[in-house]
């Protein structure tokens, strides 16, 4: 079927080499590790830890951020393969094009264009409740119109986007520069946290290790996890399966790994530095995970832990309140960084969607002054000011995370059929254990999306059907691979 044709390696690579289409080559692995730690840090090392430890698993959540990084660690490695053997923008979708053919790669763009626009309006309004907060601090209050819990316009979340927008603009090397000094403020703020805690740890809070299991209450309807719904299992709290079911949600202070691999097109030697900024920002990550979770059930027992802000609690509670501000400042450097890899990474995917005729060509040319798509690049910076100003998300960001564990179903499947389609292709960085590897990983995510609600999943479907209609209304006509001889930028 036509819908399944696919665009071949040497095909991605040549379309790279476009003048008016071609990126710049600037980043090194180091930059690329930097990028993937901006992304993976924020919110989730000072908000989920206490959150889970108190409600799921105890002094265990550090073995739930071990069980996550694991299965993280699973797509990573498939990731890796594949940058390293088609360095070229667009990430999972690039990959299921050479793989699974054109229809599935559009579904993987149209997942990724909902997951990483909303995610970033989401971490961008949570950028202005703490910048809001640390104002507040000083004695500037702003008024609740335009920051706070429901502002009419939320000013703040609209203003940091703008800002990483036009530095996304200026040029990827400006981009990973202000990168560096952001997730080197909030790295610096995530050692301090570990070191001093180290000082107010006190054994007896470790026990229980593993808290008796609790079952907790089923919950009805469309909030109820599809695991649930389909085969009537009760979740339960603490004990060993308590681990495994806060692994489900801690797996989500993980997403973002895989957005380096949007940035192997840029990267000047993507065979080595794509697979190395891959693993490298994923194996840091969870081990400052699993050291800040030790020191905080260390520090406090955990079933007295703060759910909303734990990290600057328990310093608070061993008379160092000061130290909370220094996390706030962390929390604010942490989500500032997040934001700017979520726009990069939505860029470059509808980048690779333009330049092959999937969405109009013509988004797809790049500023000859900047070396970016800088088009492209404001049409993204203003949807996602749209959303993150004017719209209220609550459960909607569990879209995030339900797109994102798609994609890496999509990616560990492709892995396996690549290697036997295209067994002779020149392979930087090749995944051990294949086909067994990539198994496990599609078996560990759809667990994880089998652990969202019910209403998640419809939601999911919803934007799917929609991506269907548009792929049969303009890209199946306009596609590339279709007409390869088509030069205009219709």
């Amino acid at each position: 079927m036509e819908i399944f044709r696919t665009k071949s390696v040497e095909q991605s690579i040549r379309d790279t080499e476009a003048p008016e289409h071609q990126l710049r080559k600037r980043l090194t692995a180091t930059d690329l590790t930097v990028f993937g730690i901006g992304v993976i840090v924020g919110t989730g090392i000072f908000v989920l830890t206490g959150q889970v430890a108190k409600t799921m698993a105890g002094p265990a959540v550090a073995v739930s951020f071990v069980v996550a990084g694991i299965v993280c660690g699973l797509a990573a490695l498939c990731y890796a393969e594949f940058a390293s053997t088609i360095p070229v923008a667009g990430s999972a979708y690039t990959f299921a094009f050479a793989t699974l053919g054109e229809f599935p790669a559009w579904v993987i763009g149209w997942d990724l264009t909902l997951e990483l626009a909303l995610a970033a309006a989401v971490v961008a309004v949570g950028w202005s409740g703490y910048f809001a907060s640390m104002l507040s601090s000083i004695g500037v209050h702003l008024p609740n119109a335009i920051a706070g819990d429901n502002p009419v316009v939320n000013v703040p979340a609209i203003a940091i986007v703008l800002i990483l927008t036009l530095i996304l603009v200026v040029g990827i090397k400006v981009s990973s520069r202000v990168n560096l000094i952001l997730v080197a403020t909030k790295i610096a703020v995530v050692l301090l946290v570990i070191v001093a805690g180290l000082f107010f740890v006190k054994a007896a809070n470790y026990t229980p290790f593993i808290p008796e299991p609790v079952p907790t209450p089923q919950v009805g309807g469309l909030k109820a996890p599809l695991l649930q719904v389909l085969f009537g299992v009760t979740p339960v709290a603490f004990g060993v399966l308590g681990i495994f079911s806060a692994a489900a949600i801690v797996f989500f202070a993980f997403i973002g790994f895989d957005i380096v691999a949007t940035a192997a097109e840029e990267t000047i030697n993507p065979q080595r530095d794509v697979p190395r900024g891959i693993i490298g920002s994923l194996a840091i990550c969870t081990a400052l995970y699993v050291a800040v979770s030790l020191v905080v059930v260390g520090m406090q027992r955990y079933d007295r832990l703060s759910v909303s802000a734990p990290l600057s609690d328990v310093f608070t509670s061993v008379g160092f309140a000061w130290l909370a501000t220094i996390i706030s400042i962390g929390a604010l450097a942490g989500l500032t960084t997040v934001v700017l890899v979520l726009l990069l990474g939505q860029t470059r995917v509808l980048f690779a969607m333009c330049r092959d005729g999937l969405l109009p060509r013509s988004l797809s040319k790049v500023d000859p002054r900047f070396g970016t798509p800088a088009r492209l690049t404001i049409i993204v910076g203003v949807v996602a000011m749209a959303l993150a100003g004017f719209v209220s998300f609550g459960e909607l960001a569990e879209l995030v995370n339900i797109g994102t564990l798609f994609a890496f179903v999509l990616v560990s499947i492709g892995v396996v059929v690549l290697r036997r389609t295209r067994p002779d292709l020149p392979r930087g960085f090749r995944a051990p254990l294949v086909p067994v590897l990539p198994i496990l990983s599609v078996l560990a995510c759809l667990y994880l999306m089998l652990n969202l609600p019910v209403e998640t999943w419809l939601r999911f479907l919803i934007w799917m059907a929609i991506g269907v209609i548009v792929y049969f209304v303009y890209g199946y006509r306009h596609s590339r691979t279709a007409t390869p001889s088509v030069k205009s930028d219709g």
